[in-house]
């Protein structure tokens, strides 16, 4: 299933499920998208009778998609986890997972303007798979991390490399607003599978700039939730970035940044995809 926040015709957002080129509303079940993960193992088959109904369907090219979860609780963001991002950033690979937060303020709807700041020069692309915790956990074992998966989304983990890179402390480079799109919607696992096995691509400007496949990353999904879950309480609607392929704008030679005009797309097969243009901050 696909679960989506939308709004049609006004600005008040609401839920619904995606099929095809239509999306269907989910009335009166759920608050907000955190309130359905939360309550999704008694919502799931009100969701599904309504889904095969199809009652007052929308277009989907009419909608208005948000980020599927407005404000999650906490956003978490692995660094150097493919081998080849690594290499063109001039690191070591890493001998333990490498964490950062991103502000929840940094949140950005799937195809809305991603801001260039006025006070950075150098914000870079960062395609990655984007994983949405649904059962809430402390020190999940690895073989037990699926259970707490409720799906998947395309995300960019925009980053100003000038802030990133001022202070050990990565927080403020990577959480500028527009900086924590993700989206189209969520999809879930029974309609993913190996979450190991997804082809995932950044085309800035029509141009191919990372391809890869989440196969290579160097701590899968499951390690992650098991490493993060040592440390603090996973919570239903809390995002994991899951780290980004080689290709990204710092790696080229010379450097190469987004600037206002630039259109950003991420795709990640069975996802979807992130369509943005780039604009500069007022």
């Amino acid at each position: 299933m696909k679960l989506a926040t939308f709004s049609f015709e006004d600005n008040t957002p609401r839920l619904g499920v995606v099929q095809g080129d239509s999306l269907i509303p989910i009335r009166d079940l759920a608050s907000d998208m955190t309130d359905l993960i939360r309550r999704w193992h008694e919502l799931q088959p009100q969701v599904a009778t309504l889904a095969k109904a199809g009652r007052e369907a929308v277009e989907l090219k009419c909608a208005h998609l948000y980020a599927p979860v407005p404000r999650p609780g906490k956003i978490m963001a692995i660094g150097m986890n493919y081998a080849d991002h690594v290499k063109e950033m001039g690191r070591e690979p890493p001998k333990h997972q490498v964490w950062f937060a991103k502000a929840t303020s940094a949140v950005n709807g799937p195809n809305d303007p991603i801001q260039i700041p006025k006070v950075s020069d150098s914000v870079d692309w960062e395609a990655e798979l984007v994983v949405v915790i649904g059962k809430r956990g402390r020190h999940i074992a690895k073989e037990k991390a699926r259970e707490h998966v409720f799906g998947y989304a395309c995300g960019n983990d925009v980053s100003a490399r000038d802030w990133q890179n001022r202070t050990p402390q990565w927080i403020l480079g990577k959480s500028f607003d527009t900086h924590a799109p993700f989206g189209p919607w969520i999809t879930t696992p029974d309609e993913v599978g190996d979450p190991h096995d997804l082809g995932i691509r950044c085309i800035v400007n029509g141009e191919t700039r990372q391809n890869s496949n989440t196969g290579n990353l160097v701590f899968g999904v499951w390690d992650q939730i098991a490493h993060l879950s040592q440390v603090m309480t996973l919570e239903p609607g809390d995002l994991v970035y899951t780290g980004t392929p080689g290709g990204v704008g710092m790696g080229m030679k010379p450097p190469v940044f987004l600037k206002p005009g630039d259109q950003v797309r991420v795709e990640i097969d069975k996802l979807g995809a992130l369509d943005a243009v780039c604009e500069a901050e007022r």
